[in-house]
């Protein structure tokens, strides 16, 4: 049975003047328009396709891509509104997605941008927006592993950093420490699991969090190659560096590399003053006890 609002594998059955007709078990035969194929498929050819309800509620299929299938979350902008049912977003297909009043979180204007999670509406078989996100973040403690990557979107600054969500289903927070620069509302980002709260809340990394010890070798191991490839085995990195220099210079966060410098300190391989830091140890190899 063809799923509504997700992508789906579907039989090629007939052709005719709209276009092409694909097998949607219980949904009967679903249009795939003709412009999206320039010739016809083999019978029974299995067609990638999106499913969803054009404007006159009728299920067609489209080899297009929305910005976010059911149960995701993006980032879209207002493109018009109705004041009597809602307001209507660009979701990358041609009909656009309505964010009913009822599942607004505040007044909108068009042209603005927020983050919505696309839901089917199980009344109407619809697909709809929804701004009122709570009711869709899972509250149990979710199984991350320490260090595993995970898929993030930005809903937004707080005292202590940035609200996300994590891989369209939990919420996390990125610290400002750990941040070169401010994020940005709705920018989706790679980031890495450091701690799964008891609370059900995600701590984060956008550098690789590995346990112990351990992931700071690989940023001491840059550290050390970057200093002997350096005139004098110098750098004019420190402390007191700001973070995006630190990030530029070796895709870490200022924390990861004060906490390198820190273990490199402690192993006689480098000094470090006001103006930098200096190798003064050489041949070890970091990590070998």
């Amino acid at each position: 049975m063809a799923l509504i609002g997700q992508r789906n594998q579907l039989a090629f059955i007939r052709e005719a003047t709209p276009g092409f007709y694909l097998d949607g078990g219980s949904h009967g035969e679903i249009l795939l328009p003709g412009r999206y194929l320039a010739r016809r498929p083999a019978a029974g050819a299995l067609l990638d396709v999106f499913v969803y309800r054009d404007s006159e509620d009728r299920l067609v299929a489209t080899i297009e891509a929305p910005y976010a299938t059911v149960g995701e979350f993006a980032f879209l902008r207002v493109v018009s509104i109705n004041p009597r049912i809602g307001v209507f977003l660009d979701w990358g297909l041609e009909k656009d997605l309505l964010l009913p009043i009822r599942e607004q979180s505040g007044p909108l204007q068009e042209g603005e941008w927020l983050v919505v999670r696309v839901a089917l509406d199980p009344r109407t078989e619809r697909l709809i927006a929804s701004a009122r996100l709570n009711r869709y973040l899972d509250l149990e403690t979710p199984r991350y592993a320490p260090g595993e990557a995970v898929k993030l979107i930005v809903l937004g600054a707080t005292p202590l950093g940035f609200n996300v969500i994590v891989n369209h289903a939990h919420r996390g927070l990125l610290y400002h420490g750990d941040l070169a620069e401010p994020l940005a509302t709705g920018q989706p980002l790679e980031a890495f699991v450091r701690l799964v709260r008891p609370d059900g809340k995600i701590d984060l990394a956008l550098d690789r969090v590995r346990v112990g010890y351990q992931r700071i070798v690989p940023v001491t191991e840059k550290i050390t190659e970057a200093l002997r490839a350096s005139s004098g085995g110098r750098l004019a990195l420190h402390d007191n560096s700001p973070p995006e220099e630190i990030r530029a210079a070796f895709g870490v966060s200022k924390k990861a590399f004060k906490q390198a410098i820190g273990v490199l300190f402690k192993a006689k391989r480098i000094m470090i003053d006001k103006t930098g830091i200096r190798l003064v140890v050489t041949g070890a190899v970091i990590g070998q006890k």
